[in-house]
């Protein structure tokens, strides 16, 4: 296992001894369990229960919420960072975290936010956000630490180690801090000498690829939005494989070349044909398994031969090595990814959802804006009240936006509806 350091258990800010009902000897965490357990015993992590992953979490008998989503990405990440040789515990909260910024409505509610932020919106940026400053555990003189995990933890969760705006004033798409995050983001970096996520982070993001495209490809074939049938329709495959390599990377050619190294799997065969009977439900979870296995796989081994070669005499972990994704896996899961997504984002059902959730999310940042700070929650009021510019307050209005389940926010956007005399 890689040896972390010091300066990788050290936390933001010091915390006294706990006075805890277990006795020292027979408490065997470290500071990274802890962390984790910071991070599952989160509200903010609850909250993802009643936010949408592909559809509603409110849609069909079975559905995947961000939460669940990111209980299936933790334990992904857990596997590989143990075959890596990295701290599982680790791992496994950087999997809890990924999504954990998140507004209502997933990556609908992520764009509505953006459009009306004057200094942006972004769920990688909220998610940091969140564990350093808004998720209460840690206050000290007034000021609030967040969750105040160690540096190794807060570094796990950055995805894109950068701020919304370069040195150069271009604004960069894709952050894992705002502007006037920048010192907590630079403090987590810490021991880093380029710009590479930490790898960690790089072991939660494949862990979230690999439970996109697999689970939700499961999800979609249950309720009847997916057919694998797909595979073997070569004009129809040959235009979503255009679309997948549009929306995710690659080529059109790589993802049918995808196509035909899935279509040799018995299990893919047999889910193509799926009809909910008993034997139909256990091979679907057969096959998720496979494919789960098949991409853990893939890349421990490449990364562990690519390791092997450049002779890290550290072992790989934070800043040292990188994940290595070979080019077949790296396909298959954009294929199934495109499989997963595009099919439910192009019916026409989904997008007049998305205005509708787009109207709702515009209006309670209204509804809010123009009676702040009486109508804030509590603690933002007081966070709002605090603050020095208008972009402070309006960055306030925007976390407790982010901060809402989609039935709050739902009956906030009712609220305001009836107060400004529309229903």
């Amino acid at each position: 296992m890689y040896t972390y350091t010091t300066e990788d258990f050290a936390r933001r800010a010091p915390e006294a001894p706990k006075q805890a009902q277990i006795a020292p000897e027979q408490d065997t965490r470290d500071a990274f369990a802890r962390d984790r357990a910071r991070v599952l015993h989160s509200a903010a992590l609850r909250r993802l229960a009643d936010k949408t992953q592909v559809v509603g979490p409110r849609d069909g008998d079975t559905p995947r919420t961000r939460l669940t989503h990111s209980l299936e990405v933790a334990q992904i990440a857990r596997g590989i960072g143990s075959r890596l040789g990295l701290h599982p515990d680790l791992c496994e909260m950087a999997g809890l975290t990924h999504d954990i910024g998140h507004p209502p409505y997933g990556h609908n509610g992520e764009n509505a936010l953006n459009a009306v932020a004057p200094c942006g919106f972004e769920g990688n940026a909220q998610t940091l956000r969140i564990l350093a400053r808004l998720e209460p555990k840690v206050l000290i003189d007034a000021t609030s630490y967040g969750l105040n995990l160690t540096r190794a933890s807060l570094d796990a969760a950055v995805k894109y180690p950068r701020t919304r705006t370069n040195a150069d004033g271009s604004l960069n798409r894709k952050y894992s801090a705002y502007d006037e995050d920048a010192d907590v983001l630079a403090w987590a970096r810490a021991g880093h000498t380029d710009d590479r996520p930490p790898m960690e982070a790089q072991v939660m993001d494949f862990s979230d690829d690999i439970a996109y495209s697999v689970h939700d490809v499961e999800d979609g074939i249950v309720s009847g939005r997916v057919s694998l049938q797909v595979l073997w329709d070569f004009v129809e495959l040959a235009a979503l494989a255009q679309k997948g390599a549009d929306a995710f990377g690659g080529t059109a050619d790589q993802l049918i070349d995808a196509a035909d190294r899935l279509r040799s799997l018995p299990a893919i065969a047999a889910a193509a044909d799926f009809d909910f009977t008993l034997r139909s439900w256990t091979g679907l979870k057969s096959l998720t398994s496979q494919l789960v296995g098949r991409y853990v796989g893939a890349v421990t081994e490449a990364t562990l031969a690519s390791a092997a070669n450049q002779e890290l005499a550290t072992g790989l972990g934070r800043a040292h090595g990188d994940l290595v994704v070979p080019p077949d896996a790296e396909a298959e899961v954009r294929l199934l990814k495109t499989v997963a997504v595009l099919y439910v984002m192009d019916l026409p059902a989904h997008i007049a959802r998305q205005d509708r959730q787009r109207e709702r999310i515009f209006r309670v940042h209204e509804y809010l804006r123009a009676g702040a700070p009486g109508t804030l929650d509590t603690v933002f009021r007081a966070w709002f009240e605090a603050a020095d510019t208008d972009l402070e307050r309006e960055r306030v209005i925007v976390d407790q936006i982010a901060s809402m389940t989609e039935s709050r926010l739902e009956r906030v956007a009712d609220k305001a509806a009836a107060f400004d005399g529309f229903l």
